[in-house]
């Protein structure tokens, strides 16, 4: 079946429902989103003579006419490359030579670097901005009919952020996603009409991917006026709509919570808020819930199995009561409903509860592979499997606890330790805002644990001692940088690689068991 079969359901069912705003303003209605999407299918296939399963990019920011493209390219049953608005133009370059696309649809302010790059790819026969006339013009075309689809068909390349080599296109089937939308409305949350979905995050990825639910069942899908995450913004548009649901990086939400805070603000109209692509630390977790409420569903994924591993429900969130509510709070969740989960030790022999492990999930949400590399597809898909590269433990309860990904693991002296348990003890100061914790060589110990840390009038004596009242001796620190901020890619995934290369330009004669700030 073709997703796009979804948005014409709802436009025959719910024509008159408002399907897109931008800001407070309504902008179209679902018959009116859907007679767009079939318009634009119409011009992929007999201006630019696309045939279902050619590629097409999307380069835009946050746009209104984001989810009409989308829709358009799968109506003419063609595949989305989607491509973050904040890439630097060589690395466009790459994502759309490496998936052969044939046409580009770019956000005004972005046409310019298009532009330097478009006549340097073979594949690319058309590039459209989609404020230009030439957009409005294609919109008249008459509207085609749905191409049908297989479920095994591509239908999004998502391509991975890349912190190691190359991103990789990640092949996503209409089954994958329709399968991931099964398990939003079992495990994360039910949607219902008046609800709305605003997109703070980048549409290109996961906040992207979560559309489907909303408009499946015939739901808001919000664009903010900055088109990115501004939290006050997002108050309003909280107190204006109602309803309100987002999906955010742990970074995010901590901005957020400290708005919300600061300035007194009623929770009230935010509905759901979805937190994942990255660490989220017990302590402010803890603090979101003290200021928001039982508003918060955790969610664990990858591009490979789009949001679909594992959840911690609101209601395993609010459960104060619960003797193991700290660790519980603490972990991912259980497995969604529509996956296996597993950690395994180096053989891919499954662990017993509480053994730490590679995670691995199978499924009709994991990928079919990467793009036209099929060595990466073998190394990550195994005998029915996907190997995540994530480490975690399970409980006896089925609930999941991420350690870290498995080259992030510390071996010093013989001794696995986990970043992610130090980063933890490292927060529980308050005047500590981030931390990042990694491995450097040390020819005695084989790797010392190295903390880079953001804080405010803490010394590294205070954290030494903070450490050495909760962790193991071996696990604290040898050796503590003070920095401004942390290194983040586009998605607000902290750039462990960046650390380590930032790292191996230190003076090795400068560190100390506890250096001043560096």
């Amino acid at each position: 079946m073709n997703v796009a079969q979804l948005l014409l359901r709802t436009a025959s069912v719910f024509p008159e429902r408002t399907a897109i705003m931008q800001g407070e303003r309504k902008v179209f209605n679902y018959r009116q989103l859907a007679h767009r999407a079939a318009s634009i299918a119409t011009y992929l296939k007999s201006d630019v003579g696309l045939v279902p399963g050619d590629r097409v990019a999307l380069f835009m920011t946050n746009h209104v006419a984001y989810l009409e493209i989308l829709y358009g390219i799968w109506w003419a049953g063609l595949v989305a490359v989607p491509i973050n608005a904040k890439l630097h133009p060589k690395e466009v370059a790459y994502i759309l030579d490496n998936a052969g696309a044939a046409c580009l649809f770019c956000s005004d302010a972005l046409a310019t670097p298009v532009g330097s790059i478009a006549d340097t790819l073979p594949s690319l026969r058309r590039v459209v901005a989609v404020d230009s006339a030439d957009y409005a013009r294609l919109l008249s075309a008459a509207p085609a009919a749905l191409v049908p689809r297989a479920p095994d068909d591509l239908v999004w390349l998502f391509y991975t952020s890349g912190t190691t080599g190359f991103p990789k296109g990640v092949m996503q089937t209409h089954r994958n996603l329709l399968t991931m939308t099964s398990c939003y409305f079992t495990d994360v949350d039910d949607v219902a009409p008046g609800d709305a979905m605003v997109y703070a995050a980048p549409f290109s990825h996961g906040a992207g991917i979560y559309h489907f639910p909303y408009l499946l069942r015939g739901a808001l899908h919000v664009i903010p006026e900055s088109q990115g995450f501004e939290p006050d913004e997002l108050c309003q548009l909280s107190k204006h709509i109602g309803q309100l649901t987002l999906f955010a990086a742990p970074t995010m939400v901590r901005r957020l919570v400290a708005h919300i805070e600061t300035h007194a603000v009623d929770p009230t109209g935010f509905k759901t808020i979805i937190y994942g692509g990255g660490p989220m630390y017990t302590e402010d977790i803890r603090k979101a819930l003290s200021v928001m409420g039982n508003r918060f569903v955790q969610i664990y994924g990858q591009g490979e199995c789009p949001m679909t591993i594992t959840a911690l429900s609101r209601e395993h969130l609010a459960d104060s009561a619960h003797p193991r509510w700290l660790e519980r709070i603490a972990s991912v969740g259980t497995a969604q409903s529509m996956v296996e989960v597993i950690t395994t030790d180096d053989h891919g022999l499954a662990l017993a509860p509480g053994e730490i492990g590679e995670i691995r999930v199978r499924g009709d949400v994991v990928m079919a592979g990467y793009w036209n590399n099929p060595d990466a597809s073998a190394a990550a898909l195994q005998d029915g499997w996907l190997r995540t590269g994530d480490v975690g433990r399970m409980d006896a309860d089925g609930f999941l606890t991420l350690h870290d990904r498995s080259k992030d693991l510390i071996i010093s002296g013989g001794a696995n330790i986990y970043p992610r348990e130090v980063e933890e003890v490292l927060l529980r100061d308050p005047r500590v805002h981030e931390v990042s914790v990694i491995g450097k060589p040390d020819t005695e110990w084989g790797e010392v644990v190295v903390a880079f840390v953001v804080a405010e009038q803490v010394t590294a004596a205070e954290l030494d001692t903070l450490c050495l009242d909760h962790i193991a001796r071996f696990k604290r620190p040898k050796h503590y940088h003070f920095i401004d901020a942390l290194p983040k890619n586009h998605y607000g995934k902290v750039l462990k690689t960046a650390l380590r290369e930032q790292l191996a330009r230190y003076n090795p004669h400068q560190d100390t068991e506890t250096p001043e700030r560096s």
